[in-house]
């Protein structure tokens, strides 16, 4: 075999090999995790007012504003869609308000939703604005509290929930980013009876207030792509 033919067979190797390397280096970006930490303005629901045994009336409930974190392990379908999965939590403790407010005691929210992320600009872009959007649950932890000489614990509870975001992702490499994130979790909690409605086809039926307990989340982390 002549030396002219040995090195046609050497770079049509070569190039067979770019060409297979090329899908794998472009699937190496397309999974992302990543982590961050913040603060989160968290509002409750209101109900009729109760007398409690120091006098005061209350009448709404809702966690503290405090610390949270997030961690999201996300794939990319195209250069602009990811699809993944985004969980939080919030360190909070449950307040009840209303002539007085008063702590009843430390309280876990956590977030699990299922996502859609759409980014703008360039693969390669050192910094890409992107959009989100989620669905998927909140859950309240249980309560411990004391009462005088009584102590005990409230039960949880898992509502419905959807999450949408607005943010920007920062790369000063190709394989780590910064995530800048802000973020509005409404949680569906209850419906109050507001009054009747009466149509002429339909008839008659009670008209619902619908309440949702809302989180808004500021948060900034690291991502690491792969």
């Amino acid at each position: 075999m002549s030396r002219a033919v040995i090195r046609r067979i050497a770079y049509a190797c070569a190039f067979a090999g770019l060409v297979a390397a090329a899908p794998v280096q472009a699937q190496d970006t397309r999974v992302e995790i990543g982590g961050g930490a913040g603060w989160t303005l968290s509002d409750g629901v209101t109900f009729d007012g109760v007398i409690a045994g120091d006098g005061n009336v209350y009448n709404s409930i809702e966690p503290k504003d405090s610390f949270s974190y997030n961690l999201h392990l996300g794939y990319f379908v195209n250069p602009a869609l990811e699809v993944g999965f985004l969980f939080s939590q919030q360190k909070s403790t449950l307040t009840v308000g209303g002539t007085s407010e008063r702590e009843i005691g430390d309280m876990n929210v956590d977030n699990y939703h299922g996502f859609i992320a759409y980014h703008f600009g360039d693969e390669d872009a050192k910094a890409r604005p992107y959009f989100l959007g989620g669905a998927g649950a909140t859950h309240y932890g249980k309560v411990p509290f004391s009462v005088g000489n009584f102590a005990g614990e409230t039960g949880g509870e898992t509502q419905f929930s959807t999450t949408w975001g607005l943010g920007v992702k920062l790369y000063p490499s190709p394989k780590v980013g910064l995530n800048l994130l802000a973020r509005w979790t409404p949680t569906y909690i209850k419906s109050d009876a507001e009054g009747w409605w009466c149509d002429p086809y339909w008839g008659c039926y009670v008209v619902g207030d619908s309440q949702y307990s809302n989180q808004f989340e500021f948060s900034g982390g690291i991502i690491i792509r792969f």
